[in-house]
């Protein structure tokens, strides 16, 4: 018998003063049965940062077809993608034809080898960003994890701070790849 997924809550304030974006947002995620809470609050952070009312969770780790965060317009164009993790080159190359921006949210010790095995594949890739949450900010944001959590997040001249509670953790993002 197969795994099931794993249903958490989330009510997440964003306060994103770059953007003037303000909006409160009830999210269920579906937590796949080999994702880490790390990973799943990875993509609570890139949901908050690129928030939008057409924003919405994929299928991502459990669907090759889909990204783990997407945002399409009224005609079911791809407006945004957004990958969490190490994805394959020929993933990322495959986004970039189908979506006007794709994001990645690398994470993990590793990333940097990742990033520098494909690297040069992707030069061509001008739609593609990619950025790296550092291992320890990716390990205090999993310590946010809960089944129901209440998460506020705030964004001001390019600093991060996500929070739950007392507990706040200050989002600082490595560029390997900026749009272009």
């Amino acid at each position: 018998m197969a795994l099931k997924s794993t249903i958490y809550k989330a009510e997440l304030n964003i306060s994103d003063m770059d953007r003037n974006y303000y909006a409160d947002h009830s999210l269920t995620i579906a937590r796949h049965p080999s994702e880490t809470d790390e990973r799943m609050m990875i993509r609570v952070l890139a949901f908050a940062i690129h928030a939008s009312e057409r924003l919405s969770f994929g299928k991502g780790i459990s669907d090759t077809e889909e990204p783990d965060l997407w945002e399409k317009d009224y005609t079911d164009a791809i407006l945004f993608w957004g990958e969490v993790g190490q994805p394959e080159d020929r993933r990322l190359l495959k986004a970039c034809g189908r979506a006007e921006q794709v994001m990645v949210y690398s994470f993990a010790h590793a990333s940097a080898i990742w990033w520098k095995q494909i690297n040069s594949r992707l030069d061509r890739a001008k739609n593609l960003c990619v950025k790296n949450v550092p291992a320890a900010t990716s390990q205090a944001l999993s310590k946010l994890a809960q089944r129901s959590m209440q998460l506020q997040c705030t964004i001001q001249d390019g600093q991060i701070w996500m929070s739950a509670g007392d507990d706040s953790v200050q989002v600082d993002l490595e560029t390997f790849k900026e749009f272009g």
